[in-house]
Formats: structure tokens, sequence, C-alpha cells
């Protein structure tokens, strides 16, 4: 059994390595270690730095853009406003030129009628006044015919004729004054 004991003991154990591979593993490492710190982490760093910068950089071109539509959306809302108070006033002034207009067509309306009412008058009197001087003229010749025949006497006489008929014209008159004044 010793045998077998000296045997095992310079066969070397699976599981522990042997110290030159051990130590050429250790090396090649450090050698990885100081490659990958001193080439690849300040790649990966500035890409990472890269990366986050365009995302900052998008986050504030975001911001920007939704600061500016922001704004123009109040602008527009403004204009709106303004715009819907203008027409307000672009109708309440319409509103009052219609007024305006409505009552001026009314006054000149009535102004025509009290002018075709007043042409109106004024007809009806030249007509009565000459009426009235054709109804005299007429009774006046009745009147005379008519007191030649009574009297029987013949009125020739042209002063004579004036004055009896004015005098009936006056008596007419008179008698018509008091019957105006009694209704």
């Amino acid at each position: 059994m010793t045998n077998e004991l000296v045997l095992a003991s310079e066969t070397p154990l699976p599981i522990v390595p042997d110290i030159s591979e051990l130590i050429l593993g250790i090396v090649a490492f450090l050698i990885l270690l100081f490659i990958l710190k001193k080439y690849v982490v300040p790649r990966f760093e500035a890409a990472y730095e890269e990366r986050a910068q365009k995302i900052e950089g998008g986050i504030e071109k975001a911001e920007k853009a939704q600061a500016q539509a922001e704004e123009a959306l109040a602008k527009y809302q403004a204009q709106l406003k303004e715009a819907r108070t203008e027409a307000a006033k672009i109708r309440d002034d319409a509103r009052l030129e219609a007024e305006q207009i409505k009552a001026e067509l009314r006054a000149e309306a009535e102004a025509e009628s009290q002018r075709i009412v007043a042409q109106g008058q004024a007809q009806l009197q030249a007509q009565k006044a000459q009426i009235i001087a054709e109804l005299r003229a007429d009774m006046g010749r009745n009147a005379v015919e008519l007191a030649s025949r009574i009297v029987g006497e013949s009125l020739e006489d042209e002063v004579r004729r004036r004055g009896t008929v004015d005098r009936f014209l006056a008596e007419l008159e008179t008698a018509g004054a008091s019957n105006g004044a009694g209704k």
C-alpha cells in the first residue's frame, strides 16, 4: 500500500491546477484586465456618455418643442378670443347702424307722408276756394235773377247789382259762420 500512496501523491489532482498554469492564467487575466480598462472601458463610457447626451438633448428638444407648442396655443387662443370680440363688436355696430338706417327711413317716410298730406290739403283748400268762388258767382247770378223776378224791376245797373250781391253773400257767410260754429 505504500507503493500506492507514493504513486497517488506523485500524480497531480485534477481539481488543483499546476502552479505554472496558475501564474500564466493570472498574468493573462491581468493583461486582459489592463487592455479592457485601457481601451474597452473608455469606449463604453464614451458611448454611454454620448447616448446619455443624445437622450438629454432629445428631452430638452422635446421640452422646447412642447413650450413652443404651448406658446403657439396661447397665441392662437388669444387671437381667437380677439377675433370673437371683434366679431361681436362688428355685429353690435351693424345692429346699431341698421337701427339708425331704420330710424332714418322711418323719419323720411313720415316726412314724405306729411308732405303728401300737406300737398293734398293745399289742393283741397285750392279746390274749396275755387268751388266757393264758383258757387258765389252762381249764387250771385241766381240771387240777382231771383231778386229781379221778385221785385219786378230790372237791376241793370252794375253798381246796384254788385251791392246787392255783396250784401247777400255777406248774409250767407254770417249765417254759414253761425251754423259752422254751432256744429
